[in-house]
């Protein structure tokens, strides 16, 4: 079993459509807080960053915020947090984010959330890390995102192995549980269509 400290969670700034987005963020800070486990987010107050944030807070749960300088007004910094952390880039945040981090959890977001996701679900194949990687599907969010990945593994642009250390669930605590048991696997080195 990996011992969870900190989870960093990559959601939006936005509410998104549908009120199921902000039930399920505010149901992941249940599940960490329960758990003892930190968040490590990106620091604003709004969306389901906020969200989550606030529940965590308010459950008396520990919410570490990391927000560049440039962004502490666009997406309204969070100042009632048990840390904030600002940065002088996007570059300085994600490193940081995942320097207080035992793992990273994706709920539904836009551009940036996706981003954020795919860069460290790529440190993870490139073996920067061995930290678990997933996605909270959310009312079926990420379910096209998820036939695209499959559609690029079976493309041979991703590995079978590489695609399986994206960890979904659709519920926070099954989520957690498979966190917690995860093993990094061995990274392989790609050597054309065959899988070594």
């Amino acid at each position: 079993m990996n011992p969870l400290k900190n989870i960093c969670v990559y959601c939006g700034s936005s509410p998104g459509r549908l009120d199921a987005y902000t039930v399920a963020a505010r149901a992941l800070a249940e599940a960490l807080v329960s758990r003892n486990i930190g968040l490590v987010y990106g620091g604003a107050s709004i969306g389901i960053m906020g969200a989550v944030a606030d529940h965590m807070l308010r459950l008396g749960g520990k919410a570490v915020g990391v927000i560049p300088e440039a962004l502490m007004r666009k997406e309204v910094a969070h100042y009632q947090l048990s840390e904030l952390h600002v940065t002088q880039s996007m570059h300085e945040r994600k490193t940081l984010m995942a320097e207080l981090s035992d793992g990273f959890i994706a709920l539904p977001g836009g551009l940036g959330t996706l981003e954020e996701l795919f860069e460290i679900w790529t440190w993870a194949q490139l073996g920067f890390h061995g930290k678990p990687c997933g996605l909270l599907n959310v009312e079926g969010y990420y379910d096209p995102l998820i036939e695209f990945l499959d559609h690029a593994q079976a493309e041979q642009f991703i590995r079978r192995s590489h695609r399986a250390m994206l960890i979904v669930e659709s519920q926070p605590e099954s989520l957690l549980d498979r966190f917690g048991a995860y093993e990094t696997p061995i990274v392989e080195i790609w050597v054309g269509k065959d899988e070594i």
